[in-house]
């Protein structure tokens, strides 16, 4: 049975944490914009002129190109050596020009650049995030049971873009004499990552999604711990891509637990 204040206590300091991660210099509430990568030379810069007009930098930033190969240069305007990147599908490969934070990303067949201005006061305007009271009730210690072979499935995104992912795990458990599951679609070994819809983005969580971390993995046990249910970055910016739940992860019941919509 968990003890009430020194869970309370763990929880509150997640939840600090959380914040500043929000709020940090790559986080999620200082992007100023995404843009697709088109074939050719594309221009960047806060000057109208540019293919990718930013609100933010020197009017000439540099210019972006898409190589037959998929890696993408940047050559800065300002003379210095150009930058080879070569697009990830995770960890997406940044650098800074401009005193701005760039990054290409690669979400399935899309290469796009994202923009970040560390000097952005959106952090500063974030309302505080409501949560539901924290339970430990939900907080589930799962089966962690193993697919006998890895399964590929298409995860669909908050862009209409597909992505292919590896399925090896699904997390079971009973809740009011219920059984349940849960199928990990992205995060890492140490700390799977669910992507779930229930009952309560009707009317009090975000609507698309809603992510959820395992802990404490081993062989073949699994925490869940649904207070630490958190919004998708899509929740905070028009800039983000987000996996969607796939229809295992889409739950019959109410999960009053975790963070609700920030509207």
């Amino acid at each position: 049975m968990i003890q009430s204040d020194p869970y309370l206590s763990s929880l509150a300091a997640w939840r600090e944490k959380r914040l500043r991660n929000l709020k940090a210099a790559d986080g999620w509430l200082n992007i100023i914009g995404r843009w697709p990568l088109d074939a050719g030379p594309m221009t960047l810069g806060s000057g109208s002129g540019n293919d990718i007009v930013l609100s933010a930098g020197p009017e000439t930033l540099g210019t972006l190109l898409q190589e037959a190969s998929g890696d993408v240069i940047f050559t800065p305007a300002d003379g210095s050596a150009a930058i080879r990147i070569e697009p990830a599908s995770k960890h997406y490969p940044k650098f800074t020009a401009g005193g701005l934070l760039l990054e290409i990303m690669t979400v399935g067949d899309e290469t796009s650049l994202r923009v970040r201005d560390p000097a952005s006061t959106a952090p500063d305007r974030l309302a505080p995030i409501e949560f539901f009271p924290p339970d430990p009730r939900w907080r589930i210690v799962a089966d962690w049971v193993d697919y006998a072979a890895p399964q590929q499935i298409t995860v669909a995104t908050t862009r209409d873009i597909d992505t292919e992912v590896e399925v090896t795990h699904k997390a079971v458990f009973i809740l009011d004499g219920r059984t349940l599951e849960l199928i990990a679609t992205h995060g890492t070994p140490q700390a799977p990552q669910f992507v779930i819809r229930d009952l309560t983005s009707r009317d009090s969580t975000y609507p698309a999604s809603r992510f959820v971390y395992g802990e404490d993995v081993t062989a073949n046990s699994i925490v869940l711990d649904f207070n630490k249910a958190i919004n998708p970055p899509c929740a905070f910016t028009d800039f983000a891509v987000c996996p969607l739940p796939p229809p295992e992860n889409v739950l019959p019941i109410r999960i009053e637990a975790g963070e609700k919509w920030p509207h």
